[in-house]
């Protein structure tokens, strides 16, 4: 019979004292939080013997690097060492997030195993980065160990050496390559000529996505997640991953995007994919907008537009906002050439 266990009870002033500990805890802000975690963190590792851990000082869950569909949360840390999460690097590349830092080793060892030219790459990932992020202690490695793993997979591949299971991972891998080279010739070029400095500061991020390949271009979902998520939550409407949206959420969609884009755009995309027997149109709005001034356009609109629901409680109030900063386009629709698909 398994021996009962019963609740240590704590004395009064120990009791009076845990109280007090949730309270200031709930009247901290998150980023006081955060610095309390990383405090715990190095206390709990000084006791220990170990040395003290470098702190993120620029970086969050948030914010990660975005290439495609692709998601790579990274840092910065105090000492300028850049790195990606490692829990991070796996889903990025599409390994699952499983096995954690010896499954990384594992498996850059698996893709060195016949080639010296990459054996460095395998000790690189047997000593992983401790640092502390702003939600507490992380593993990392310095980001330009990505662009090193990507090439030993793509080395493997040309060499007929990389297990069947890995092509998905090799796609990634040369969407990431090529993205890389391009924006760091940009960025080179940038910094050579004094120009970093007035930069946007996504201008780099941008380009990866100016850059994507028509590949890849089929796997980036015009309309993010995060876009039907917020409509759902102001809507009032569950969201499971495999729901089917209401009709409607198209009535919505034309309102909140396309009827706030250009004058007379809705009707112009409307006409050319018109609604066939079934009721359905055969291609979707965005795919008649142009790659270089249409597309780029609707990207920078839905942005603003997750992020006003996202500081909204409910449906009217986000409407109100939108109203404000992107109202309907009223102008006369025939003294203005639209950005199709054409252009």
């Amino acid at each position: 019979m398994a021996k009962k266990t019963t609740k240590k009870q704590l004395s009064p002033l120990q009791e009076q004292a845990s109280k007090g500990g949730k309270a200031r805890a709930k009247a901290m802000t998150p980023k006081q939080r955060s610095e309390n975690a990383r405090r715990a963190v190095e206390a709990r590792w000084a006791k220990a013997g170990k040395p003290t851990m470098l702190r993120a000082t620029h970086g969050s869950l948030e914010h990660p690097l975005v290439i495609g569909d692709i998601e790579l949360p990274c840092y910065v840390l105090e000492d300028g060492t850049r790195v990606f999460s490692q829990r991070g690097l796996q889903s990025g590349l599409a390994m699952g997030v499983r096995g954690g830092a010896l499954r990384m080793a594992k498996f850059a060892d698996d893709i060195a195993l016949n080639s010296s030219k990459h054996q460095g790459l395998v000790a690189r990932f047997k000593s992983p980065i401790n640092f502390v992020s702003p939600t507490g202690h992380a593993l990392g490695y310095e980001a330009t160990i990505l662009v090193d793993l990507c090439d030993a997979i793509l080395d493997a591949r040309s060499e007929k050496e990389l297990k069947p299971g890995l092509a998905v991972v090799a796609e990634r891998c040369e969407i990431l390559v090529r993205a890389f080279a391009k924006v760091g010739i940009i960025a080179l070029v940038d910094e050579a000529t004094g120009y970093q400095y007035e930069r946007a500061r996504t201008a780099l991020e941008d380009l990866l996505q100016e850059f994507l390949s028509d590949e890849l271009r089929a796997w980036v979902k015009t309309f993010p997640n995060a876009y039907f998520k917020q409509l759902c939550r102001l809507k009032n409407i569950p969201m499971r991953p495999d729901m089917r949206f209401p009709r409607y959420f198209g009535r919505i969609t034309a309102n909140i995007v396309y009827k706030r884009l250009h004058p007379g755009l809705l009707n112009e995309l409307q006409s050319r994919s018109p609604v066939n027997t079934k009721g359905n149109r055969p291609h979707k709005l965005f795919q008649w907008l142009s790659e270089g001034l249409g597309h780029p356009q609707l990207l920078q609109h839905l942005g603003a537009v997750i992020g006003l629901m996202k500081i909204s409680p409910d449906y009217e109030t986000f409407k109100k906002h939108l109203d404000v900063v992107a109202p309907v386009s009223t102008n006369d629709p025939a003294q203005l050439r639209l950005p199709t698909m054409e252009d």
